[in-house]
């Protein structure tokens, strides 16, 4: 039953995993914008979520080190290899879960080079980092007991790791003990933005004391999947007292989130109706009251189904809670809903998968249930084996293996073409966004997508300042670079029509009317009626293009957003540098505060 059990779980994995792995080279061939449902109103997603699930899920490592190194509890060394594999897998889907979420995946090496201390993502990024080369460090002398790795070479590392390994324990406890709150610490800065349910002073506290109980946790499902796929390593009295210990944690944890409610006055809006409401009592009630009884009573966590189910609900309350904070109680459906796309779900769900099979791998090979290396020893005159279940021969052959191996590549692909996006499938361009005119004159509103984050723009004090340093009409030039027929200072929204996506602003259907018609083709074109032979737009408005210094013209105006940040943004920096003011060429000088900086205001730029 056992092997049945692997082999289906190994398919299954498989299978999502390189379906993962197509949509991970789509997402980053198509871009993060045309791959997710993700957009500036809700800029974190599934991905956040899942990021923060694998930190909470891996909070064994530290803590079964801790208990073992630190506070001698040598009761528990046999599962202790487990915790820091358990660990060190979370910790790396953390990291590569990063890579498809960051827009320039590319520059995850940054906060290495450019230190930016005063930031809370600066500190998370060291921490995990570090403590992900003291996971490799602490699971290393575990793959160094493999016989490939026999050799002097690699047993001077082996045994200078096992040197290393307390204080390898306590530099680990530290990292953890700082990242594992730095992550609750984002959501400080964001009470506009997290639900009073979930928002609190205390959540790097709770994030702390939750990733304790959750990788407790989740070591007792590991131990219960061990038993079911190996038929070894469930360590039942073990993982029954650390049952007991993860109540306790439980229980402290309830308390610093009830407590705290019940002394800000907001513990009444949890019974309100409120979807947000039945979502918190969900989380408190199944994934935390119910656990922490179920682990206190001796006789259910005596039986392995209760401690299971326990374990089960704990994990899924504590994961809830991050979910929670991260992406359902941040939905907004009042300016741009966030729904995440079929290549998002999957690249969520593969890089656990692909988690699971590093797992597998490391259990099957490693001593890493037991303190002895597996016994393996295979037949090669064996014959395949029928499953009645599933109408096929199970063959041990290389040949046998390529053809299952083959059919998983088959399922995979269907995974994949399942989530497709409709513009990669059908060749059709992404959908518009069409760009919402700016509000004023004086001091200019400007929100191009209309997702409520606007941007102040002091215009008026903008024209004064050019004005006086190169001329009025020049001064109008630097943004206006361009007059539609007719007109005079053409709004940057009425040629940068889409937000995303180059916009054409050649009208043909009104060009073709004011000539007179299909007769009057070759006043434009030139032979065949393309494109490629009609005459500069120059030709006949001559008066259209400000003599801004550009030699070529196209009417395919870049996407809004472009636009004004190719724009402003070298204008800033130029200034920036000739003024000795290094904050005007940031992104704060425009956004978070629409430049409240006072020395820019008394150089002219604007009123805050």
């Amino acid at each position: 039953m056992g092997d049945r059990t692997l082999n289906r779980g190994k398919d299954i994995l498989w299978a999502v995993s390189i379906a993962g792995l197509a949509a991970g080279v789509l997402r980053f061939g198509l871009g993060l914008g045309a791959a997710s449902g993700l957009n500036d109103a809700s800029p974190w997603g599934l991905w956040i979520a899942f990021k923060l699930g694998f930190v909470a899920l891996s909070g064994g490592g530290f803590t079964l080190a801790a208990m073992v190194y630190i506070f001698h509890l040598e009761t528990y060394r046999p599962i202790l290899r487990r915790a820091i594999l358990l660990a060190l897998l979370g910790y790396g889907s953390f990291i590569v879960s990063l890579l498809f979420d960051l827009g320039l995946p590319w520059h995850i090496y940054m906060p290495i080079l450019n230190w930016q201390h005063h930031s809370v993502m600066f500190e998370i990024a060291w921490c995990v980092l570090l403590y992900f080369s003291v996971l490799i460090m602490e699971f290393g002398p575990v793959i160094l007991e493999y016989p490939w790795f026999r050799g002097p070479f690699f047993q001077h590392i082996y045994h200078f790791l096992k040197w290393a390994t307390v204080p390898l324990v306590i530099l680990g406890i530290v990292l953890s003990t700082l990242h594992q709150s730095s992550l609750g610490a984002l959501f400080l800065i964001m009470p506009h933005r997290v639900h009073t349910l979930w928002y609190s002073a205390w959540i790097p506290v709770m994030f702390f004391v939750s990733a304790i109980g959750a990788g407790m946790l989740a070591l007792i499902v590991e131990g219960f999947i061990a038993q079911r796929l190996f038929g070894r390593g469930l360590k039942l009295d073990l993982l029954q007292r650390l049952g007991k210990i993860a109540s306790f944690v439980l229980l402290l944890y309830l308390g610093l989130r009830l407590g705290d409610l019940t002394v800000r006055g907001v513990l009444p809006v949890s019974i309100d109706g409120s979807w947000q409401s039945m979502l918190f009592l969900g989380e408190v009630l199944l994934g935390g009251i119910l656990p922490v009884i179920l682990l206190l009573i001796p006789q259910v966590r005596a039986k392995p189904a209760g401690l299971l189910s326990a374990a089960l609900l704990g994990a899924a309350g504590i994961v809830s809670q991050r979910m929670s904070l991260s992406l359902f109680t941040m939905w907004r459906p009042e300016t741009a809903p966030y729904t995440p796309s079929g290549l998002e779900i999957l690249i969520a769900f593969a890089i656990p998968a692909a988690a699971g099979l590093i797992y597998l791998l490391f259990t099957e090979n490693l001593a890493v249930l037991e303190q002895e290396l597996p016994v393996r020893q295979p037949d090669p005159y064996a014959r395949p084996v029928f499953e009645p279940d599933s109408l096929v021969y199970q063959d041990t052959h290389w040949n046998g293996q390529l053809a299952r191996r083959a059919g998983i590549g088959v399922l995979a692909l269907a995974l994949l073409a399942a989530v497709l996006p409709a513009q990669v499938v059908t060749g059709e361009a992404m959908p518009p966004v069409p760009v919402r005119a700016a509000q004023g004159w004086e001091m200019l509103l400007i929100d191009g997508d209309a997702d409520g984050q606007a941007v102040q723009f002091p215009h008026a004090a903008h024209q004064a300042r050019l004005s006086a340093e190169v001329g009025e009409a020049a001064a109008c030039q630097t943004c206006h670079h361009l007059d539609r027929p007719v007109d005079v200072n053409s709004g940057c929204w009425e040629c940068h029509g889409d937000y995303y996506q180059p916009s054409s602003i050649f009208d043909h259907t009104q060009h073709t009317a004011l000539l007179g018609g299909n007769a009057a083709c070759g006043e434009c074109h030139a032979g065949e009626h393309r494109a490629a032979t009609a005459v500069a737009c120059e030709t006949c408005h001559a008066q259209m293009i400000a003599p801004s210094g550009e030699d070529n013209f196209s009417y395919w105006a870049i996407n809004y957003q472009d636009a004004l940040h190719e724009n402003c943004q070298s204008c800033h920096e130029q200034q920036a540098e000739l003024q000795g003011t290094p904050e005007l060429g940031q992104c704060g000088a425009c956004h978070l505060g629409q430049l409240e900086n006072q020395n820019l205001v008394l150089r002219g730029w604007g009123t805050p």
